[in-house]
């Protein structure tokens, strides 16, 4: 099977474990089950979903196990957009095209969608057809990710660092843990799925980072080079809001020069894994290239 048809088969996969596990918009709360629905099924690349099935897939783990996971990270991280969109964080109206949470509902309604589709992430791990041991093994790995030693201490960093210069190290640690805490765990929750060993999931890990760290250098690219339009939500936001970006502190041709870098880095990793890392490695090949 071909990589574009295996993605289109996990995209599928995704779609229908997010529509199940979502509450029907049509019982009370009303608001509160729209509201999830809304940012949760409004499209998006999927990308960290088709992570936790490309790294499963590097181990032959089934499918069926690397469902919840897959769902679970795409919550967590549709959570994580809701909130960083809010006026208290990023104040943003567009959200891959259309009107963000709280402006399609209201400011409440979008805080309590956000919390509600955090807290379902962990209960889809839970209740998940996985071994315990295992079971807890991703359970952790996503609260890890998402807590202060992860996505959200990397969102504090932000904000801490809004109107000031930061290092390039400064920079890439924040994004190590705002975007690419997330990234590597899905990653991690696949391979672990397939049942891999420290030595593979030191490898990953590794890919991971610079995987994340890729997606978040070719952000800052598009930022500057890409219409609203074309990104779907507001473009020249970072530098409206006076923070550091890799174009600012290393120059254009020096951040597009850290992002080949970086993809030379993540070839590495999967060198040793042949054809059964294609999957990854076209995952890393759209994150360098991507337009939006």
């Amino acid at each position: 099977m071909t990589t574009e048809a295996l993605f289109t088969r996990w995209l599928a996969r995704t779609e229908q474990q997010l529509d199940t596990a979502l509450p029907d918009p049509d019982t009370t709360p009303y608001g509160l089950h729209r509201a999830m629905r809304y940012a949760a099924l409004g499209g998006g690349k999927r990308m960290r979903p088709l992570l936790v099935y490309a790294a499963g897939q590097l181990f032959d783990a089934d499918e069926a196990l690397l469902d919840a996971p897959a769902a679970a990270v795409e919550l967590i991280h549709a959570y994580s957009l809701v909130h960083d969109d809010l006026p208290a964080m990023d104040d943003d109206e567009l959200r891959r095209g259309r009107p963000t949470t709280h402006i399609a509902f209201d400011e409440a309604t979008a805080i309590l969608a956000g919390d509600a589709l955090q807290t379902r992430a962990f209960e889809l791990l839970a209740r998940a057809p996985l071994a315990p041991a295992l079971a807890v093994d991703c359970l952790r790995t996503l609260a890890t990710a998402s807590g202060a030693a992860g996505m959200c201490g990397g969102q504090a960093l932000d904000i801490d660092a809004t109107g000031q210069l930061q290092t390039v190290a400064e920079l890439e640690r924040m994004h190590a843990l705002k975007t690419g805490a997330l990234i590597r765990a899905a990653v991690r929750m696949g391979a672990l799925c397939g049942g891999a060993g420290q030595t593979d999931l030191a490898t990953l890990d590794t890919f991971a980072n610079a995987l994340g760290l890729a997606f978040q250098v070719r952000d800052d690219i598009l930022d500057v080079e890409a219409s609203s339009e074309q990104l779907g939500k507001t473009a020249g936001k970072d530098q409206a809001q006076d923070k550091s970006t890799f174009p600012a502190l290393l120059g254009m041709d020096g951040a597009k020069a850290r992002l080949q870098t970086l993809s030379l880095q993540m070839d590495e990793c999967l060198q040793g894994y042949g054809e059964g890392a294609s999957a990854l490695a076209a995952l890393a090949r759209l994150t360098v290239q991507r337009t939006h």
